[in-house]
């Protein structure tokens, strides 16, 4: 059936965290529309390393939000590495237009009054509306790109310059603004950067790119060499197996002016080895979502030596996605994709795929249009 838009969305949704992997296509409202509101027809949508955590409740001991809400749909649709086009504007709009061809990341909305709204740090607003499997102020579970169009404040549809091709847009709204956020903010004003990328995966092998784009030496790290020719190919100047290279911390003494962590768990890193190596009160900054029971292993003592900062980092700026954005566009960098066709199917084949680690390096699925019959707006 086609989509009654605007009086309904469609997505792939489950009811139940069991069903994780099959989530199936269902009707639903879109939540109210506010006067800062855009609603973005979706062209694509990334498939993110998060969607299983959410879809598996392995964040929370409690209910999925969708079915514990007095408001909205009682299923949960997800997805939030979209790109699309815009199909409506609020009154008060003024960052879109109609026709626009537009990003929405892991974000949907802020307080946009907070001092963190104000110094364009909106991701750590305490009012933040997740872009799926989070609550409104009335209450609405937020719904995501899985879906025929997406809901969003205006702050959060990034406009695309048109260089880059949609299914590469999609891992960068999410995967490559969690990395890029940190390495501008770790290696900014400084001449001939060393920055240290952990972990080859979905957001690793972005951020060996992004850095390099951004003038950076970069070093990859991973347990083994099985991915040092990749790591190569997306420009890595050099490889560090740790798993075979028992004395590598040594080698690389006062080496790094930031490491970024993008491995799946801290607590299987040897975190005291990765602090020796950073240059004094540099910054490891951890940028994957773990499972609930992880946590950071090192000791104290550890910091006595360089003075070494550890921390986290959460998605990323209005700002800081539009200039990843004229990065990629300027200095030709693509995600590794993998595009599936979006169906019942598909989207089965993409989350069990992901789960078992049977992805280099990113899925998008596309072929929206022609499954919601939506296009020509």
């Amino acid at each position: 059936m086609p989509v009654d838009y605007p009086r309904e969305f469609q997505g792939f949704a489950i009811t139940d965290p069991k069903d994780w992997d099959h989530p199936k296509l269902t009707s639903y409202e879109p939540k109210k529309f506010g006067p800062h509101d855009v609603d973005i027809e979706v062209e694509c949508c990334g498939i993110c390393a998060t969607e299983l955590f959410c879809l598996k409740n392995q964040w929370s001991s409690e209910p999925l939000a969708c079915l514990s809400s007095a408001y909205g749909p009682k299923s949960q649709v997800v997805g939030h590495e979209v790109v699309g086009r815009v199909v409506a504007v609020g009154d008060d709009v003024t960052l879109c237009r109609k026709g626009e061809r537009v990003g929405l990341g892991a974000q949907c909305s802020s307080c946009m009054a907070c001092p963190r709204c104000h110094a364009h740090n909106e991701q750590y607003c305490a009012k933040s509306v997740a872009t799926y499997c989070s609550r409104y102020e009335d209450g609405y579970v937020s719904q995501g790109g899985y879906a025929s169009h997406v809901r969003a404040h205006e702050q959060f549809c990034f406009p695309i310059p048109a260089e880059i091709e949609s299914q590469y847009v999609a891992p960068l709204m999410c995967g490559g603004l969690t990395v890029y956020s940190p390495i501008k903010r770790g290696i900014e004003g400084l001449e001939n950067p060393h920055v240290g990328v952990i972990g080859i995966g979905g957001l690793g092998h972005m951020a060996i790119m992004i850095a390099k784009a951004m003038g950076a030496h970069v070093t990859a790290f991973s347990r083994s060499s099985k991915k040092r020719a990749d790591a190569e190919k997306m420009g890595a100047d050099a490889f560090v197996a740790t798993g075979e290279q028992p004395n590598w911390s040594k080698d690389l003494f006062d080496g790094f002016d930031l490491l970024v962590n993008c491995a799946s768990s801290t607590t299987q890193l040897d975190l005291d080895a990765f602090l020796s190596v950073l240059k004094v009160n540099k910054n490891f900054i951890s940028v994957g979502l773990p499972e609930m029971d992880d946590k950071f292993v090192l000791s104290p003592l550890t910091f006595m030596g360089n003075g070494p900062c550890v921390g986290v980092s959460k998605l990323g700026s209005r700002q800081e996605a539009i200039e990843l954005l004229q990065l990629a566009a300027t200095r030709g960098f693509r995600p590794w994709v993998e595009t599936i066709k979006i169906s019942e199917a598909g989207v089965h084949e993409g989350l069990t795929r992901l789960d078992a680690g049977d992805v280099r390096y990113r899925f998008t699925l596309v072929g929206f249009h022609d499954f919601f019959g939506t296009g020509s707006s």
